[in-house]
């Protein structure tokens, strides 16, 4: 390997990053899931300096790490990412604080280092999108009514009685959208783009910037804020890992249309979604693209295999959901997410054929052979609930 290569170097540093994140797993949050990949110096007779680029490197959808919203700087030791901080007044007075992830604008996503949806542009049905309009210092001020969120509350979330922990016995979201709120927005006097543009705080700057060397409000921001300071511009994200398409990935989870999947995923109930289309995936003028959760899935907090809602509300880490497309190996993104739940059935689990899975058509091909079904035994398919899930790092 040229050693002088800074595509080289790039790609070295991060499988470092990963090695050193994969060896941390029992001291690190959530990174006991088994998900980073391991170093690929594994097994060689040559340390992992001596390796060359990976072929992300050479083109995005090729396998490799390869961080898909360059908006922010990702810690991969701290599952985080911070990203510009944005604000906005609402008709009511109260100034809030908002992250853009995703524009339905290809040259705006290129422009700002954001995810591109076309997708987006079918969600303005009902409260999908709220609307607004630039202000001449940049914020913006709503124009849609009843359109903010309340951070005040506290998440509740209280397991089933085992061995079926999910579905829960009693849930509260930790923020709660106004009736009209969808962390959709449309700027309508500059181009009427529609933004994927969710609320992380509210407050003012003072009282916010309080926060930049301590422990943010819960009161006042979202509960995945790790850390806001407005003086900087910047907000600290807490990242979920999951998969797509076997390849395994850090996105963002900040809001939901219930207040089951709100709570759970510690995000934002935003009723406005519920007024977008599920159940269409990739027909046209759908909004939306499918994820995939597994109920009952294996457990074991060190099981290599450990996936779902039943090990996730028993304390053993995040439920390694499966996500459809994504920006670089599909075209069908949006970060509307759709979700499918699925159960392994009896005959799956006697037989020995529960695992952890990984990719959309694994999933599909075991519906069809009858080993997962949705939840309860029911005919699998949409369930009814949005997640708005925008992809942050592929890792692979």
């Amino acid at each position: 390997m040229n050693s002088t290569n800074p595509n080289s170097l790039l790609t070295a540093a991060v499988m470092v990053m990963m090695a050193t994140a994969a060896m941390a797993a029992d001291t690190a949050e959530d990174l006991g899931d088994n998900v980073i990949p391991a170093p690929p110096s594994i097994g060689s007779v040559v340390p992992l300096t001596y390796f060359g680029p990976a072929p992300s490197s050479v083109n995005p959808s090729f396998i490799g790490p390869h961080q898909l919203l360059t908006a922010g700087k990702v810690n991969i030791n701290r599952l985080t990412v911070t990203l510009p901080l944005y604000k906005a007044v609402s008709p009511e007075g109260e100034t809030y604080w908002y992250v853009l992830t995703d524009s339905n604008d290809q040259a705006n996503s290129e422009a700002l280092g954001l995810n591109f949806s076309g997708k987006l542009t079918y969600a303005e049905t009902g409260r999908g999108v709220r609307h607004a309009v630039q202000q001449f210092d940049g914020s913006v001020k709503f124009s849609t009514e009843k359109a903010g969120v309340n951070f005040s509350p506290r998440n509740v979330l209280v397991p089933g009685d085992a061995p079926n922990l999910f579905p829960p016995k009693e849930f509260k979201p930790g923020a709660v959208g106004e009736e009209n709120y969808s962390p959709l927005m449309k700027i309508d006097n500059v181009g009427g783009y529609i933004y994927n543009a969710p609320i992380v705080a509210k407050g003012t700057a003072e009282q916010l910037n309080a926060f930049c060397d301590a422990a943010p409000d819960k009161r006042l921001v979202h509960d995945k804020a790790r850390r806001i300071c407005p003086a900087e511009g910047t907000v600290e994200l807490k990242l979920t890992l999951g998969f797509t398409f076997a390849r395994p990935l850090l996105y963002l989870s900040l809001d939901a249309s219930h207040e089951l999947p709100a709570t759970m995923e510690q995000a934002t109930f935003a009723p406005g979604l519920q007024d977008v289309g599920v159940g269409r995936d990739d027909s046209a003028f759908s909004a939306v693209e499918r994820l995939f959760a597994v109920v009952n899935g294996p457990m074991g907090k060190n099981n290599p295999q450990r996936q779902g809602f039943n090990s996730a509300l028993a304390g053993e880490g995040g439920p390694l959901n499966v996500l459809g497309g994504i920006p670089t190996i599909a075209t069908d993104y949006s970060p509307l997410w759709d979700i499918n739940a699925v159960e392994w059935t009896p005959a799956a689990i006697d037989s020995g054929y529960r695992s952890r899975v990984r990719e959309e058509f694994e999933i599909l091909g075991l519906v069809h052979q009858g080993w997962l079904t949705g939840p309860g035994g029911v005919k699998f398919g949409s369930t009814g609930f949005i997640v708005n899930c925008p992809p942050v790092m592929r890792l692979l």
